[in-house]
C-alpha cells in the first residue's frame, strides 16, 4: 500500500465508499444522498487543500483531505478528514493515511493539526488519533446526530507539530 495524490481518475473508486460512509450516519455530517459531483466538490476541492489516496495495486482503499484549518491568521494549523473503504477496515489504511498527512503537514510548516469534529462514538478513530499523539482538547455535547446512538458529542482533537517527532507506523 502506498499513499499518493488523488487524481480525477481515482474519484470513481472513492465515491462508492464516500457515499456508503455518509449513509452509515456514524461519522460524517455531510448531507445524505449527495450526487457524485457534489461529493467530489467537498472531498476534492483543490488548493490550498490536498486530497490523497491509499492504493494497493490499482485499488483505492481510502482517502484523506487536508489543508489549513482556517484561512488567514489560522492557516498555520492544519486539519484533515479521513475515509477508509468499509471493506478494508482493520488493515492499517487509516493509520497509513494519518502518518502520511502528519508527515506532510510537518514538511509544509504547519505548527499543529486540529480535527474539529471526531464523533465520540467512533472509538476506533479516537484511539488511532490518540495513538498518533492527538489529545482531546474539548467535546461539544450532543453536536452529532448518530444514526444508531442518537445525539453524541464531537471531540476537538489537536496535535502540536512543532516538535521534531515524526509519526510512526
Amino acid at each position: 500500500m502506498h499513499v499518493t495524490e488523488a487524481k480525477a481518475e481515482h474519484w470513481p473508486q472513492i465515491f462508492p465508499f464516500f457515499a456508503a460512509i455518509v449513509a452509515e450516519g456514524e461519522t460524517y455530517s455531510y448531507p445524505d444522498g449527495l450526487s457524485s459531483d457534489a461529493a467530489r466538490a467537498l472531498w476534492m476541492p483543490g488548493p490550498p487543500s490536498r486530497t490523497v489516496v491509499a492504493i494497493d495495486g490499482d485499488q483505492v482503499l481510502g482517502s484523506a483531505l487536508t489543508g489549513p484549518n482556517r484561512p488567514g491568521r489560522g492557516s498555520h494549523v492544519a486539519t484533515a478528514s479521513f475515509m477508509v473503504d468499509p471493506a478494508v477496515r482493520g488493515r492499517g489504511v487509516g493509520r497509513a493515511l494519518g502518518v502520511h498527512v502528519l508527515d506532510r503537514a510537518r514538511d509544509a510548516g504547519y505548527r499543529g493539526i486540529q480535527f474539529n469534529a471526531v464523533v465520540e462514538t467512533n472509538t476506533r478513530a479516537v484511539a488511532l488519533w490518540q495513538s498518533l499523539g492527538f489529545e482531546i482538547v474539548g467535546t461539544v455535547p450532543g453536536a452529532f446526530r448518530s444514526a444508531s446512538h442518537g445525539f453524541v458529542g464531537l471531540h476537538v482533537m489537536y496535535l502540536d507539530l512543532t516538535t521534531d517527532e515524526r509519526s510512526t507506523t
